[in-house]
């Protein structure tokens, strides 16, 4: 990692992750990145927990895959202890009880989708509702995940070199849609928001803040038809020290999370949450 106000990948560990030396495909890897923010995600909206824990989270867990193999540890585990360490940051903790019951919810509704994809059988049934089965606190579940939430926590500390400072970009994307005078415009506002919280792509660790707001500003004003100087005289994200190549891929990284996925995909990423199914994968198809 660099040693700039914020860690970011160094060049070495963008070409190969530890997960690509192991054998995971480079796109296998982002779908499982997306899907381990997704569950930060999803966890912190149960929690009533604060954005800017959840944010923080998810940078956390995608810097860590830049430094550890996901054959090493699983992502619903790390994402646990992301969002755990990320809640003593921003000072808003939460209970460690509440947050493995919130993730033993959403890993039961994993498994509950991977064998119901589609919502009928082939006979063309429909498949039963997703139904919660809580956990006995005296059983092995509860405390497998405690131990896991703990290990995870104490990786991402070790692995990151206790480094875990994140800028967060919503401060600036406030200030530069000031400088471009769409402050009045509230639908740029929101759509550049909602950008911005499309953490589940690695960019947050590969490149700075300004160029990731930059590229928030780009997508929102181009979905909306407002046009902004790009001449070669006069271009906006000059004045934010953005290079138009790092703009145009962060873009590239937030628009693929909405490309369409079949079912295999998806059906392939819910199976590899955990590290032991990475490893029966890399077993199968990895010579």
């Amino acid at each position: 990692m660099s040693t700039s106000l914020y860690p970011l990948a160094s060049l070495a560990q963008i070409e190969k992750t530890p997960s690509r030396e192991d054998g995971i495909p480079e796109e296998l890897e982002l779908d499982l990145r997306a899907f381990g923010c997704k569950l930060i995600h999803e966890a912190g909206v149960l929690l009533r927990q604060k954005q800017v824990a959840v944010a923080t989270a998810q940078i956390l867990f995608q810097r860590f895959w830049y430094v550890t193999s996901m054959k090493q540890f699983g992502i619903g585990d790390i994402g646990m202890g992301a969002l755990y360490l990320a809640s003593k940051l921003e000072e808003c903790q939460i209970r460690m009880r509440d947050l493995i019951n919130v993730y033993d919810l959403l890993l039961q509704r994993t498994s509950h989708r991977l064998k119901h994809p589609s919502g009928t059988s082939s006979s063309g049934v429909p498949c039963p509702e997703f139904k919660y089965v809580p956990m006995s606190y005296f059983g092995n579940t509860f405390y497998d995940l405690k131990d896991a939430l703990v290990v995870a926590e104490m990786q991402i500390l070790k692995r990151l070199g206790f480094n875990v400072h994140v800028v967060l970009p919503y401060g600036t994307l406030v200030n530069y849609l000031r400088v471009l005078g769409l402050t009045e415009r509230e639908d740029v506002s929101n759509k550049a928001w909602g950008y911005l919280n499309d953490a589940r792509t690695p960019v947050y660790a590969l490149y700075a803040v300004p160029t990731i707001v930059s590229a928030a500003i780009l997508l929102a004003t181009r979905q909306l038809g407002i046009t902004l100087p790009s001449s070669p005289e006069c271009c906006w994200w000059e004045l934010f020290d953005a290079e138009w190549e790092d703009v145009w891929s962060v873009a590239g990284h937030v628009m693929r999370l909405y490309r369409d996925r079949d079912p295999e995909e998806q059906a392939r990423v819910l199976s590899l949450v955990s590290k032991k199914g990475v490893r029966l994968w890399l077993e199968d198809n990895v010579p």
